[in-house]
Order: C-alpha cells, then structure tokens, then sequence
C-alpha cells in the first residue's frame, strides 16, 4: 500500500514539474514514502531534496520570481473560483476549484517557507 501512495504522490510531482504546482516538492514527498516501502529508492532522496529546497529558495531570490509566483498564486485562487461558480467550465464544479484553490495555499504556504529560509541564511 506504502508503495502505491509512494508511486502516486511521485507521478503527481512529475506531472507538476510541468504543471503550475509544487513539482520538485512532491517528487521528494513520494520518493520518502516510496523509500520506506523499497529502500534501494533511498539513494534518490538526496540528490531531489538539494534540488526541491534550492529551487524553493530560488523562487523568492529574485523580485521577478517572487511577482511571478504570487500572481499565480493569485490566478489559481481566481480559477477556482470560476471552476466552482461557473457550470460551462469543462470539469467545473468544486473538486476541480477546491483543487487550484489548494494549489494556491500549497503555493503560498512554500513561498513563505522559502522566504523564511533565505532571510534566515542572510547575514545581518
């Protein structure tokens, strides 16, 4: 069972390193959980985890990144809520809305995280 949540949560990041959404973050995620169920997976956990924290970081370290991330941010709050109100949508209702509303808390909640992290490696 560890290993079908673990697959799951690896193919939803790698379609979202592609997608708007937190990709490298949630490839880390099901290589954890994939390592607990096949321990020959843990030796990829370190190579994506360097990889998923400086890309977090690198989101916030430029003014045009850190633009770029809250108005999608904003563009996903604004989908969901059109995918909830309007029934024309294809796949409108509210698992699609409440969905891209999630993806822009997740999005929020990391830039925050890395904000926090990079200010607090700053000298001064």
């Amino acid at each position: 069972m560890l290993a079908v949540v673990g697959g799951a949560v690896l193919l939803a990041g790698i379609a979202l390193l592609v997608l708007p959404g937190p990709g490298m973050l949630l490839v880390l995620s099901g290589l954890l959980i994939l390592s607990r169920a096949i321990p020959s997976v843990e030796r990829f956990v370190e190579p994506v985890r360097v990889r998923a924290v400086q890309a977090a970081e690198e989101s916030v370290t430029s003014w045009w990144r850190l633009t770029g991330s809250v108005l999608t941010g904003l563009a996903l709050f604004g989908a969901g809520v059109l995918w909830i109100v309007e029934p024309r949508l294809p796949l409108s209702g509210w698992s699609t809305g409440l969905g891209l509303i999630l993806s822009g808390i997740i999005l929020y909640a990391l830039l925050f995280w890395s904000h926090r992290r990079v200010r607090a490696r700053r000298p001064g």
